[in-house]
């Protein structure tokens, strides 16, 4: 077998989706996603210019051969725009070998260590009492576990707060807008709201919280000591990793688990983090840091270490990311929780799946590869739409990470 062909789908059904669909000689094709939220055409360039030519001829049943020459061979390593173009083709051609033997790609990886997938899904309000109506609405549905994100007062937009009572969706059409924000209001508020909505749910729900990157290491410790009576299953991204050795004193000073890495592209982002045992979840997601192959590298060295998987799953990875991470979750052992935010119905129907949801598990389906297809001909009547992702600005105007 032989691929004959590699091209891009660039669309917008409710977000933007960069799609590769890569072609063989037996007429069995896979799809990869190469969606990187605000810069999904700097991924297009690169897999257009650099990537797809390199690829027509090759046996797509070599992957871990294409995935050391889309690497190595670049010279210039790693990054997201590099580390997407290559899961991009990874997960296609994963996606390629499940169909050419004729089952699923969890088959491929080990077969299942479970039964199901344990997700998580967002909360939010404006309020706490806002807040705790949409986590209990998300247990009726079923959810085992929830993330809770609320309103702080005297700050005039909140991360993970939705806007017009629409599903929470970060990235707006248009140029970057800017939003406020206060580091001591935010530590001074949170500790109420888990410990309210601890009240109302009791102690048998997984709760979790993302901070988002918005905190020094010493008031990281300070917010992850104060959770502690609320039992959190994690605090997420409490600071900026690129100082990795920040997470030790976070570590030193309180045992609310921590999980980090959505930003991540390599293993080596989280190499210290892992090996030291800073972290107890790497959320490193597949379509950004270099495809099953990578994500499956990643998570058996963390294994070692007995830190367990979280991987990203928001509305900016599309439905054949999310295939390939619940494939993935399902087969290694050292599995934690993946996170699921629901597509739109119409992102669904350019999408058609066999992954679902089930008393707050999600189950890859057993169609061979994937299970994942797209549909083209809808797709190209949602058309690219430039987006961006906000900013955010201290109180006295400093930029800070958002």
């Amino acid at each position: 077998m032989k691929i004959t062909a590699a091209r891009l789908i660039v669309c917008s059904p409710d977000r933007n989706f960069v799609t590769l669909k890569i072609e063989t000689d037996s007429g069995l094709y896979g799809l990869g996603d190469a969606t990187l939220n605000g810069r999904e055409l700097a991924v297009a360039s690169y897999l257009t210019e650099h990537v797809l030519p390199c690829l027509i001829g090759r046996d797509p049943f070599d992957t871990e051969d294409v995935w050391q020459y889309l690497y190595r061979g670049a010279y210039w390593r790693r990054g997201p725009v590099t580390m997407t173009a290559i899961a991009a083709v990874d997960v296609a051609l994963w996606d390629i070998k499940g169909k050419a033997l004729n089952t699923p790609v969890y088959n491929l990886l080990g077969g299942k260590s479970r039964g199901g997938v344990m997700v998580y899904t967002h909360a939010n309000g404006r309020d706490i009492a806002e807040a705790i109506d949409s986590v209990q609405q998300h247990i009726s549905e079923g959810y085992l576990a929830v993330r809770a994100q609320c309103g702080v007062p005297g700050v005039e937009s909140s991360y993970g707060v939705p806007k017009g009572g629409k599903p929470y969706e970060p990235a707006e059409r248009g140029l970057p807008s800017e939003s406020l924000w206060s580091t001591e209001k935010y530590l001074n508020f949170v500790p109420s709201l888990f410990e309210q909505v601890r009240m109302a749910v009791g102690k048998d729900v997984h709760l979790l919280h993302d901070v988002h990157h918005r905190l020094t290491p010493i008031e990281a410790a300070r917010l992850g000591k104060s959770l502690e009576p609320y039992h959190l299953f994690w605090m997420e991204d409490p600071c900026p990793a690129e100082l990795q050795e920040g997470f030790e004193l976070i570590r030193r000073h309180t045992t609310t688990p921590i999980a980090t890495g959505e930003v991540f592209n390599s293993v080596w982002d989280a190499h210290d983090l892992i090996r030291r045992q800073w972290i107890d979840y790497i959320r490193m997601t597949i379509v950004h840091g270099g495809g099953i192959t990578h994500a499956k590298k990643t998570a058996d060295f963390a294994a070692l270490y007995q830190v367990k998987t979280g991987f990203h799953g928001a509305t900016d990875l599309s439905p054949v990311t999310m295939a390939a991470a619940l494939h993935l979750g399902i087969a290694i052992h050292n599995f934690g929780i993946q996170e699921h935010m629901a597509h739109s119905a119409l992102t669904d129907e350019v999408f058609p799946h066999q992954y679902r949801f089930d008393g707050g598990y999600m189950h890859p389906g057993d169609a061979p590869g994937l299970g994942v297809d797209i549909d083209e001909a809808l797709a190209a009547k949602f058309p690219y739409q430039r987006a961006y992702l906000p900013i955010a600005r201290k109180l006295d105007g400093t930029l800070t990470d958002w």
